[in-house]
């Protein structure tokens, strides 16, 4: 058996994740794996899923060993922010040809590997496998590790080519080859008793900064953002963290685990999209990191700033309410906001008429399940027609999704809104609730609406003959 064939088998029986603990002891050895069908991959392969995973480590360069169609893959449509180093914003390949195919590419990786530490002398490059040269049998482990002893630098083998699975998967991946090659590396200068983890954070449309100012104002260090804004080093300090919170459903669910199983780091789950998901998520890794050894005042400061900041985000979103107040919105999204996102919206008084389940698990299933009340209005799948039709008969006032799907709403002349990882606006923390619901009255108030809604003069025409 192959090493990514045994890490694949081996992530396909992930204790921590929610599917394999549902199910009966005999099911739960098979795992999730099954026979992958033409188009498994098609909303993101294994590469793409590890990519996006951890291309947010922003001081390293991340090098794509393959044709280059692989490097324009859906990272550039990301709006990730960085602090600082703009490294991961530079896309570099080995550009494989039909020669590199037939008498292998490992040659061409070393040269490549080289060229990147000569010319931007990064902490670590990050090599990225994809199925070419996963296919000819090239071994991006054993280059890494000849570049690592030339070089003095860390280079890091990420093995998920794209044949391998799904985007989740991939996601996977990404975090057994910082678990592996990065994670307990080295040594923080200093460490606190407030030292935390956060675990499934991207920084989209720097999201992590609407969040970090109240950790910091509670005196809550964030030692490691995985990988959000990350640096090389942050990340290889992580594993003396005092607790972690996992965000991102459960995409780098085998990186909270193996740290706590290896490193003895507890975590709990959170969001930080809505108010009331806001406060708890704050609650949550107070009465963590209280339990590890802080000082029990911190449950008291964080109890005083939750209340200072819903009263702001409630005073901001007052004159809202009465406008959006039982509005209809359809919500067609994957993950953590297949539920963040409907507790955020019900707050408000609106009403969800549908949310989709696609790339989530079964306990975000049941999070949505307890917010709605019923699961009357949950889909695994909503078929373009379908979704057209829903819109078409005004069963909902707007609809909330990635961009793929925005085409569907505007044929439809349904107000559209952004809320996957395409967008401008950070919808993170208590500001980023505002600034959620600011887009939607936007939506639904301009008055293009109307007028696309308003027959076209020769429509006008035609129905006064008929009916003349």
């Amino acid at each position: 058996m192959s090493a990514l064939t045994k890490k694949v088998a081996e992530l396909m029986i992930e204790p921590g994740c929610a599917v394999n603990q549902a199910k009966p002891e005999s099911e739960r050895k098979r795992g999730c794996g099954k026979q992958l069908t033409p188009g498994a991959a098609a909303g993101g392969c294994a590469f793409d899923g590890a990519k996006i995973a951890l291309q947010p480590v922003v001081d390293v360069a991340h090098l794509v060993h393959g044709p280059i169609a692989c490097e324009g893959n859906s990272w550039d449509s990301r709006h990730v922010f960085s602090s600082g180093a703009s490294t991961y914003r530079t896309g570099f390949t080995t550009d494989l040809g039909e020669l590199d195919i037939i008498y292998g590419g490992e040659k061409r990786l070393f040269r490549a590997i080289r060229e990147i530490v000569e010319k931007y002398d990064p902490p670590a490059v990050f090599v990225y496998q994809t199925c070419v040269p996963a296919m000819i049998g090239d071994d991006i482990e054993a280059v890494c590790k000849a570049a690592r002893e030339k070089f003095g630098k860390p280079v890091i083998p990420v093995n998920a080519p794209g044949f391998a699975g799904s985007k989740n998967l991939g996601n996977k991946l990404g975090g057994e080859a910082l678990l592996e090659h990065v994670i307990g590396s080295e040594e923080p200068e200093t460490t606190t008793p407030y030292d935390i983890n956060l675990i499934g954070e991207y920084n989209v449309v720097g999201e992590l900064w609407q969040v970090k100012p109240l950790f910091d104002e509670l005196g809550i260090r964030i030692l490691a953002s995985i990988c959000g804004d990350a640096r090389y080093h942050d990340i290889a300090c992580a594993h003396r963290a005092r607790a972690a919170m996992m965000l991102c459903s459960q995409a780098l669910i085998n990186v909270a685990r193996k740290m706590e199983e290896r490193y003895g780091i507890p975590y709990v789950e959170g969001s930080f999209y809505g108010i009331a998901d806001m406060s708890e998520a704050l609650r949550n890794i107070a009465r963590l990191l209280v339990q590890r050894g802080a000082d029990n005042e911190l449950l008291g400061r964080t109890e005083q700033l939750i209340a200072r900041e819903e009263a702001r985000a409630w005073a901001r979103l007052e004159p809202y309410k009465a406008r959006l107040k039982g509005k209809r919105a359809l919500l067609f999204t994957g993950g953590v906001k297949s539920w963040s996102v409907v507790s955020a919206l019900q707050e408000i008084g609106m009403e969800i008429v549908g949310t989709s389940m696609r790339k989530s698990t079964l306990q975000d299933r049941e999070k949505v399940k307890q917010i709605m009340g019923t699961d009357a209005h949950i889909f695994d799948e909503l078929p373009p027609r379908e979704m057209y039709k829903m819109l078409k008969e005004a069963r909902a006032d707007v609809m909330l999704s990635g961009g793929r799907s925005q085409f569907v709403a505007l044929k439809a002349r349904t107000p559209w809104v952004e809320v996957n990882q395409e967008r401008h606006y950070a919808f993170a923390g208590y500001a980023g609730i505002v600034n959620l619901v600011e887009e939607i009255d936007k939506a639904l108030t301009n008055p293009i609406w109307a007028q696309v809604r308003t027959p076209a003069p020769w429509e006008r025409t035609l129905r006064e003959e008929n009916h003349g």
